[in-house]
């Protein structure tokens, strides 16, 4: 009985942690940052260029349905940076301006991901074929990475 009485005392005067543990502690985490550190950085370089990869697809997913319900034939051109527009009938000039274009029909792909275009360019019919099909590569400009963006003839788009 006087043993548990001496044992609760001494731990209710016990409070926090030891300089020794803090430091041993602030250590371990240490070396685990400087392991996991370089997966971190080509994971998150990896991440911004699948990222690019799937608003590009969107972009082409939008095109295809601009063709598709203005029964006419959509180009995708590209200025092999980072922008992509739709052209309105396969060099009548015309492009299209609309939600997420500037005033001359550009869209721009984020995260400064350098955009490739297949040449001819890609042309989707009224059907929502492409003909022909093409193969879009992009590109990040820090680490190299590339990824690419296929469309069958089909009109499906693909990323590997």
């Amino acid at each position: 009985m006087v043993h548990e009485r001496v044992r609760l005392v001494s731990q209710r005067h016990q409070r926090g942690f030891s300089l020794a543990e803090l430091l041993v502690t602030a250590a371990i985490i240490g070396v685990i940052m400087v392991a996991v550190a370089p997966q971190f950085y080509n994971y998150f370089f990896a991440a911004a260029t699948k990222a690019a990869a799937r608003e590009l697809t969107a972009v082409l997913n939008r095109g295809r349905q601009l063709a598709i319900t203005r029964n006419g034939q959509v180009c995708i051109r590209t200025n092999s940076t980072d922008h992509v527009r739709f052209e309105l009938g396969c060099g009548s000039g015309v492009f299209w301006t609309g939600l997420g274009t500037d005033g001359q029909g550009w869209m721009t792909i984020t995260n400064e991901i350098r955009l490739i275009g297949p040449n001819p360019a890609v042309a989707f019919t009224n059907l929502g074929a492409a003909a022909p099909a093409g193969v879009f590569t992009l590109q990040n400009p820090t680490d190299g990475q590339t990824l690419t963006v296929t469309v069958a003839a089909s009109g499906r788009i693909t990323i590997p």
